[in-house]
């Protein structure tokens, strides 16, 4: 079991009020839900809410949350609840002051990860190649044997790692797990990062990357992927796409995507601390998404996804966990996907902290692949 310590949960932002609904309606609805909740106006807490209370939220008084000591659940498979029970990182909070510094985080990224490539492709009957297109540094993983009904098929990899992490290879374990799950050829892009190469650098190479896909596959037959940053950074390419006029795949699986890069999604105080990969905003995660905005507005569409037009996006299927930091910004993407009319599902793991359904050999993790090859196997025509 684990510790987690207090914290303070502050009220999320309220949309603003239409003006379809009176005053008076609103205050005869606080009233009848505090009946039902046996709270009547003036007790304990006060005098009902006004209106005008409503709309400025800063008046909210923040939660107490105690500290609480947090069990594995018994209801995910044992070989997750190894990957639930481990501490956190080592260098979570550890914030590089440099580019030198951040450097060495990212080399210490990939010397992690090294070990478990040669066990993916092996276990999972992947053959992975290097390559370039339209001057960009690829990997092209693919399953042995592949599927006859794949062979026209193709999906775009964007990797994750708060757009700092993961260089080379390393950053290609999902499209190996994708590969190796679900049974498709996968390009996953080793776009060029922070801090040498800040925004918009990596949404240039991804949609370099994409512009040459599309010289030579039917959009039809595409899909496009990737967890974390390149989660939002799927979001944001769909976004620029869709501005420019260039053709838009079958299908996106973002998966925990970074759809906010401000501080404003719920879950980033629900589940701090909670989360045993990320663990906090106030870490190395946070500070990635200032270097990588470079000075740019983190409400920009392009760094923020959530704050763009969603309207005309292809069907998608997001992921996340219900430790997840980012569990909130998962949800929001998934929402508002819906409300721009967008088909869209959300599959939630349990107990899961930031992106942990991409841990190798757990059944989670083949589960969560399954479901997304089989959503790109309806969307994509063969």
């Amino acid at each position: 079991m684990e510790q987690r310590p207090a914290n303070t949960i502050a009220p999320t932002t309220a949309s603003t009020m239409t003006s379809a609904i009176s005053p008076g309606a609103v205050s005869r609805r606080l009233l009848m839900l505090a009946a039902a909740m046996g709270a009547l106006p003036g007790e304990a807490s006060g005098a009902v809410p006004t209106v005008a209370g409503l709309a400025s939220p800063a008046k909210w008084a923040p939660r107490q949350i105690p500290a609480r000591t947090l069990s594995v659940p018994e209801t995910v498979s044992p070989a997750l609840q190894a990957v639930m029970a481990a501490p956190y990182p080592e260098n979570w909070n550890i914030v590089p002051r440099t580019p030198a510094a951040w450097r060495v985080l990212a080399a210490e990224s990939s010397a992690a990860v090294a070990p478990l490539l040669p066990l993916i492709r092996q276990r999972l009957s992947v053959r992975v190649a290097r390559a370039k297109m339209a001057g960009v540094n690829v990997f092209l993983a693919t399953p042995d044997p592949l599927p006859i009904a794949n062979r026209g098929r193709l999906l775009l990899h964007l990797h994750g790692g708060g757009y700092v992490l993961f260089p080379g290879e390393a950053g290609a374990g999902e499209a190996m797990l994708m590969a190796g799950y679900g049974r498709f050829q996968v390009v996953s892009v080793d776009y060029r990062m922070a801090p040498d190469h800040p925004f918009p650098t990596a949404l240039d190479d991804a949609m370099a990357v994409w512009h040459a896909l599309l010289a030579d596959h039917d959009p039809r037959r595409m899909g496009i992927f990737g967890s974390s940053a390149g989660g939002g950074l799927t979001l944001a390419l769909l976004l620029r796409a869709k501005a420019e006029g260039v053709k838009l795949p079958a299908a996106i699986a973002p998966g925990t995507p970074w759809s906010d890069l401000t501080s404003a999604s719920d879950s980033l105080r629900t589940n701090e601390f909670v989360d045993n990969v990320l663990v906090s905003y106030s870490g190395w995660a946070g500070a990635a998404a200032s270097l990588y905005a470079n000075g740019r507005s983190l409400e920009d569409p392009l760094l923020s996804p959530i704050y763009g037009d969603f309207r005309g996006f292809p069907p998608a299927m997001l992921t996340s966990g219900t430790r997840d930091l980012f569990l909130s910004n998962t949800v929001r993407a998934h929402r508002k996907l819906r409300r721009s009319g967008v088909e869209a599902s959300l599959q939630l793991f349990e107990g899961q902290s930031h992106a942990q359904f991409l841990t190798p050999f757990v059944p989670e993790t083949e589960e969560a692949f399954g479901e997304i090859a089989l959503f790109f196997d309806r969307h994509l025509r063969t």
